[in-house]
């Protein structure tokens, strides 16, 4: 790929996505597949006056390296540099960056329960920061082509050929095209004025159905508000979380979901793939779950707390994307939940309660929002979908016909 066209994705990166500010750290999470590329990211966050950048590095094999030897006390530990750590993000609010490449399948035979019981307990130990840094952050997930990563996509190619095909898909729904700032204005224009419209209809439910036996009722906040797009943090900066984005998504009503949902891709969790699986729901709650592969996985992610049995996002994403017109199955979530209309267990979304700025997160979490320890997204969106929306005055309005907008 030429270095010219990668520049220009760096430079959307940072500053449409992350937006830095003047002498604000920035911190990078990579993985080791590209460097040069996260070269350049650095490069074009200290170009727009970013004081400090810290990049730091994943390696999937020694990942199982460790959870292979840690014991699971040893797993579950925030030493006290850790906290000390946590509490300078809080104080300083970094913009942070998430560069993905890794392969579907690069943790394939980990022992996911050791991971499971460890994250219990550090989770509550690290939830006050964590919840101290809500909506006050720029954060964005971007990717570039993993190796492994790209002979998953496409593995009738030689390795370089799919590295490179994977850069032109990532390259092309990510909008890199002659003026890609331009081409991002012009989408989250478009992208707010279908939530505008949404939102102005008074949602009370979203009924979901499809030929594959989906029938699924999701109740709504009525405080809650669609978004997409771009957002702004509580500190007043616009920025792109995603890219690419195709959503107009909410946090529905915690307790609010009768029927059952079939999953229409994999979803990738932790390096492993959860395939052809279906979820059960009642009272809002998650009470089946059934997996042609990665069942096991499947109920694991499903029972990590109270809170990761319930719906914490609803989002629309119509079968005439980009991403879903490429005809390309990513295995990768950021992907795939923008080429299908899609849903995710455990925490909701506090900012799309509407002035959210002016409430605590305890207030609206008490209005419905989920909390979680997780928030894992599914596709469940194919082209014989349909959605309508039941509104508070009890008009029924047509959302999606056959996997696309009905306005």
């Amino acid at each position: 790929m030429k270095k010219t066209v990668l520049r220009e994705y760096a430079k959307l990166i940072v500053k449409c996505g992350l937006n830095i500010q003047k002498g604000q750290d920035v911190l990078v999470y990579a993985d080791l597949d590209q460097p040069e590329f996260v070269q350049m990211v650095v490069e074009e966050a200290y170009k727009l006056k970013a004081r400090q950048v810290t990049v730091h590095w994943n390696y999937q094999p020694l990942d199982k390296v460790h959870n292979r030897y840690q014991t699971v006390k040893t797993m579950s530990e925030v030493p006290q540099w850790a906290k000390e750590r946590q509490q300078y993000y809080c104080d300083t609010l970094p913009a942070r960056l998430h560069i993905i490449s890794e392969d579907p399948d690069g943790l394939k035979g980990m022992n996911m329960q050791k991971v499971a019981k460890a994250r219990k307990v550090t989770y509550p130990i690290l939830k006050p920061y964590i919840d101290a840094r809500e909506g006050k952050q720029q954060w964005c997930i971007a990717a570039v082509p993993g190796k492994a990563w790209a002979k998953k996509v496409f593995p009738g190619l030689r390795t370089s050929a799919a590295v490179e095909k994977l850069w032109e898909a990532i390259l092309y729904t990510s909008r890199v095209n002659e003026d890609p700032i331009a081409a991002w204005e012009k989408h989250n224009a478009d992208l707010k004025a279908r939530c505008d419209y949404l939102n102005a209809l008074g949602i009370e439910s979203l009924h979901y159905t499809a030929e594959n036996g989906t029938d699924l009722t999701v109740g709504m906040i009525p405080e809650g508000r669609f978004g997409g797009g771009g957002d702004t943090s509580l500190q007043g900066i616009y920025f792109n979380p995603n890219i690419p984005t195709e959503e107009c998504f909410i946090s529905p009503m915690k307790g609010k979901a009768e029927g059952i949902v079939y999953s229409t891709k994999p979803l990738s969790y932790q390096g492993q793939l959860i395939e052809n699986f279906s979820m059960r729901f009642e009272n809002g709650k998650v009470v089946e779950a059934k997996a042609e592969k990665g069942e096991e996985l499947l109920n694991t992610l499903i029972n990590m707390d109270e809170g990761a049995a319930y719906l914490g996002e609803c989002a629309l994403v119509p079968q005439q994307s980009p991403i879903c017109q490429s005809g390309i199955l990513f295995y990768n979530t950021l992907f795939d939940e923008n080429a299908a209309c899609h849903l995710a267990i455990g925490m909701g979304f506090p900012d799309t309660i509407d002035n959210y700025q002016n409430r605590t997160l305890e207030e609206c979490r008490a209005l419905g929002i989920n909390d979680s320890m997780i928030h894992e997204d599914f596709m469940i969106g194919c082209d014989t979908m349909n959605i309508d929306a039941t509104t508070r005055d009890g008009k029924v309005v047509p959302i999606f016909r056959n996997g696309n907008w009905a306005f």
